[in-house]
Protein backbone atom coordinates (compact mmCIF):
# COMPACT_ATOMS: atom_id res chain seq x y z
CA UNK A 1 0.00 0.00 0.00
CA UNK A 2 1.49 3.55 -1.16
CA UNK A 3 1.63 6.44 1.14
CA UNK A 4 -0.88 8.08 -0.62
CA UNK A 5 -3.49 5.25 -0.02
CA UNK A 6 -2.64 5.42 3.56
CA UNK A 7 -2.90 8.97 4.36
CA UNK A 8 -5.70 9.36 2.39
CA UNK A 9 -7.67 6.14 4.08
CA UNK A 10 -6.40 7.93 7.40
CA UNK A 11 -8.48 11.02 6.15
CA UNK A 12 -11.42 9.28 5.44
CA UNK A 13 -11.86 6.70 8.27
CA UNK A 14 -11.79 8.98 10.84
CA UNK A 15 -14.05 11.72 8.15
CA UNK A 16 -16.73 8.34 8.28
CA UNK A 17 -16.02 7.88 12.42
CA UNK A 18 -14.75 4.37 11.85
CA UNK A 19 -12.30 3.24 14.59
CA UNK A 20 -11.19 0.13 13.06
CA UNK A 21 -10.38 1.02 9.82
CA UNK A 22 -8.33 3.61 11.30
CA UNK A 23 -6.32 1.75 13.26
CA UNK A 24 -6.09 0.07 10.92
CA UNK A 25 -4.34 2.57 8.22
CA UNK A 26 -2.54 3.90 11.55
CA UNK A 27 -0.74 0.13 11.44
CA UNK A 28 -0.15 0.08 7.86
CA UNK A 29 1.40 3.48 8.11
CA UNK A 30 3.51 2.02 10.83
CA UNK A 31 4.66 -0.76 8.71
CA UNK A 32 5.56 1.89 6.05
CA UNK A 33 7.53 3.68 8.23
CA UNK A 34 5.63 6.40 7.68
CA UNK A 35 5.79 9.39 10.99
CA UNK A 36 3.93 9.83 13.65
CA UNK A 37 3.68 13.53 12.54
CA UNK A 38 2.85 12.76 8.93
CA UNK A 39 0.45 10.19 9.52
CA UNK A 40 -1.74 12.49 11.98
CA UNK A 41 -1.60 15.91 10.17
CA UNK A 42 -1.48 14.70 6.97
CA UNK A 43 -4.24 11.92 7.18
CA UNK A 44 -6.05 12.16 10.86
CA UNK A 45 -6.09 16.02 11.16
CA UNK A 46 -6.63 16.56 7.79
CA UNK A 47 -9.75 14.89 8.19
CA UNK A 48 -10.91 15.89 11.40
CA UNK A 49 -10.80 19.45 9.53
CA UNK A 50 -13.03 18.07 6.69
CA UNK A 51 -15.79 16.94 9.76
CA UNK A 52 -14.97 20.23 11.43
CA UNK A 53 -16.28 22.01 8.34
CA UNK A 54 -19.34 19.82 7.99
CA UNK A 55 -20.03 20.21 11.65
CA UNK A 56 -19.77 24.33 11.11
CA UNK A 57 -21.85 24.13 8.03
CA UNK A 58 -24.20 22.16 9.87
CA UNK A 59 -24.07 18.26 7.53
CA UNK A 60 -22.67 16.63 10.65
CA UNK A 61 -23.56 16.95 14.15
CA UNK A 62 -22.32 16.43 17.48
CA UNK A 63 -22.57 12.88 17.37
CA UNK A 64 -20.56 12.64 14.14
CA UNK A 65 -17.77 14.83 16.02
CA UNK A 66 -17.57 12.46 18.63
CA UNK A 67 -17.21 9.55 15.99
CA UNK A 68 -14.55 11.32 14.23
CA UNK A 69 -13.03 11.94 17.60
CA UNK A 70 -13.32 8.13 18.46
CA UNK A 71 -11.16 7.19 15.34
CA UNK A 72 -8.54 9.50 15.73
CA UNK A 73 -8.36 8.48 19.03
CA UNK A 74 -8.18 4.67 17.70
CA UNK A 75 -5.44 5.38 15.31
CA UNK A 76 -3.11 7.62 18.39
CA UNK A 77 -3.58 4.60 20.54
CA UNK A 78 -1.49 2.48 17.45
CA UNK A 79 0.88 5.37 16.25
CA UNK A 80 1.43 6.07 20.26
CA UNK A 81 5.25 4.22 20.15
CA UNK A 82 6.07 6.03 17.16
CA UNK A 83 4.86 9.30 19.18
CA UNK A 84 7.36 8.83 21.84
CA UNK A 85 10.00 8.46 19.95
CA UNK A 86 9.36 11.61 18.05
CA UNK A 87 10.35 14.84 20.11
CA UNK A 88 9.12 17.23 17.27
CA UNK A 89 5.78 16.11 17.14
CA UNK A 90 4.51 17.99 20.16
CA UNK A 91 3.02 21.48 19.40
CA UNK A 92 2.79 22.28 23.17
CA UNK A 93 1.84 20.46 26.32
CA UNK A 94 -1.10 19.85 28.03
CA UNK A 95 -2.78 18.82 31.26
CA UNK A 96 -6.48 18.92 31.07
CA UNK A 97 -9.18 17.67 33.41
CA UNK A 98 -13.35 18.10 34.38
CA UNK A 99 -13.34 19.94 37.55
CA UNK A 100 -14.42 18.17 41.14
CA UNK A 101 -18.02 17.28 41.83
CA UNK A 102 -18.61 17.10 37.70
CA UNK A 103 -18.25 13.31 36.11
CA UNK A 104 -19.62 14.49 32.92
CA UNK A 105 -16.57 13.74 30.49
CA UNK A 106 -17.77 13.31 26.56
CA UNK A 107 -16.95 16.75 25.84
CA UNK A 108 -13.66 16.49 27.63
CA UNK A 109 -12.36 13.17 25.96
CA UNK A 110 -13.02 15.20 22.68
CA UNK A 111 -11.26 17.99 22.88
CA UNK A 112 -8.60 15.40 24.38
CA UNK A 113 -8.53 13.26 21.05
CA UNK A 114 -8.27 16.44 19.22
CA UNK A 115 -5.73 18.19 21.02
CA UNK A 116 -3.80 14.79 20.30
CA UNK A 117 -4.72 15.04 16.25
CA UNK A 118 -3.29 18.77 16.29
CA UNK A 119 0.11 17.55 17.67
CA UNK A 120 -0.12 18.50 21.33
CA UNK A 121 0.98 16.54 24.26
CA UNK A 122 -1.70 15.69 26.22
CA UNK A 123 -2.40 14.44 30.28
CA UNK A 124 -5.58 14.08 30.65
CA UNK A 125 -7.02 13.42 34.79
CA UNK A 126 -9.71 12.27 33.83
CA UNK A 127 -13.15 13.69 35.77
CA UNK A 128 -13.31 14.99 39.14
CA UNK A 129 -10.04 16.80 39.56
CA UNK A 130 -9.50 18.86 42.26
CA UNK A 131 -7.81 22.14 42.11
CA UNK A 132 -4.64 20.84 43.86
CA UNK A 133 -4.54 18.01 41.94
CA UNK A 134 -4.38 20.12 38.53
CA UNK A 135 -1.25 22.09 40.43
CA UNK A 136 0.65 18.98 41.39
CA UNK A 137 0.37 17.54 37.78
CA UNK A 138 1.50 21.04 36.14
CA UNK A 139 3.98 21.16 38.53
CA UNK A 140 5.13 17.53 37.24
CA UNK A 141 4.85 18.22 33.86
CA UNK A 142 5.47 21.65 33.23
CA UNK A 143 3.03 22.38 30.91
CA UNK A 144 2.22 25.10 28.58
CA UNK A 145 -1.46 25.48 29.25
CA UNK A 146 -3.75 23.96 32.17
CA UNK A 147 -7.23 23.23 30.89
CA UNK A 148 -10.64 22.43 33.31
CA UNK A 149 -14.24 22.34 31.97
CA UNK A 150 -17.43 21.95 34.17
CA UNK A 151 -20.61 20.64 32.35
CA UNK A 152 -23.07 22.03 35.52
CA UNK A 153 -23.67 25.15 36.82
CA UNK A 154 -22.81 24.37 40.62
CA UNK A 155 -19.22 22.73 39.49
CA UNK A 156 -18.47 26.23 37.55
CA UNK A 157 -16.72 27.74 40.61
CA UNK A 158 -14.45 25.30 40.95
CA UNK A 159 -12.87 26.63 37.79
CA UNK A 160 -11.96 29.70 39.75
CA UNK A 161 -10.58 28.03 42.49
CA UNK A 162 -8.38 25.81 39.91
CA UNK A 163 -6.52 29.26 38.89
CA UNK A 164 -6.62 31.03 42.68
CA UNK A 165 -4.25 27.77 43.24
CA UNK A 166 -2.11 28.28 40.13
CA UNK A 167 -1.73 31.73 41.12
CA UNK A 168 -0.96 30.98 44.59
CA UNK A 169 1.78 28.22 43.61
CA UNK A 170 3.47 30.45 40.93
CA UNK A 171 2.57 28.79 38.25
CA UNK A 172 0.34 31.18 36.34
CA UNK A 173 3.49 32.99 35.41
CA UNK A 174 4.90 30.48 32.87
CA UNK A 175 1.27 28.41 32.37
CA UNK A 176 -1.64 29.63 30.48
CA UNK A 177 -5.34 28.79 32.00
CA UNK A 178 -7.85 27.78 29.37
CA UNK A 179 -11.46 26.35 30.19
CA UNK A 180 -14.76 25.50 28.85
CA UNK A 181 -18.04 24.03 29.18
CA UNK A 182 -21.39 23.80 28.68
CA UNK A 183 -22.43 26.69 31.22
CA UNK A 184 -19.33 28.39 30.32
CA UNK A 185 -19.05 31.55 28.27
CA UNK A 186 -16.32 33.95 26.98
CA UNK A 187 -17.38 36.96 29.13
CA UNK A 188 -17.19 34.53 32.55
CA UNK A 189 -13.72 33.26 31.37
CA UNK A 190 -12.81 37.25 31.13
CA UNK A 191 -14.29 37.59 34.20
CA UNK A 192 -12.65 35.50 36.17
CA UNK A 193 -9.20 35.45 34.61
CA UNK A 194 -8.61 32.99 32.27
CA UNK A 195 -6.17 33.40 29.68
CA UNK A 196 -8.30 31.44 27.14
CA UNK A 197 -12.31 30.03 26.67
CA UNK A 198 -13.70 27.46 24.11
CA UNK A 199 -17.44 26.76 23.27
CA UNK A 200 -16.42 23.64 21.23
CA UNK A 201 -13.22 21.13 20.71
CA UNK A 202 -12.64 22.95 17.19
CA UNK A 203 -12.25 26.11 19.06
CA UNK A 204 -10.25 24.08 22.30
CA UNK A 205 -7.61 23.38 19.56
CA UNK A 206 -7.65 26.82 17.92
CA UNK A 207 -7.02 28.38 21.32
CA UNK A 208 -4.63 26.32 22.48
CA UNK A 209 -2.46 27.12 19.59
CA UNK A 210 -2.74 30.82 19.93
CA UNK A 211 -1.53 30.32 23.49
CA UNK A 212 0.87 28.42 23.07
CA UNK A 213 2.51 30.66 20.52
CA UNK A 214 2.23 33.63 23.06
CA UNK A 215 3.62 31.50 25.70
CA UNK A 216 6.49 31.17 23.60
Amino acid sequence: MSKTEILGGLKKSVIDGDPEVTKKYAKEAMTAKISAYEAIMKGMSAGMKVVGDKFENKEYYISDLIMAGEAMKAGLEVLQPLMKAEKALSVGKIVIGVVEGDVHDIGKNLVVAMLRGAGFEVHDLGIDVTADKFVKKAKEVKPDIVAASAYTSTSMPHLRNILTELKKSGLKDTVAYLIGGAPTTEDWAISIGADGWAGDALEAVKVASELVKKQR
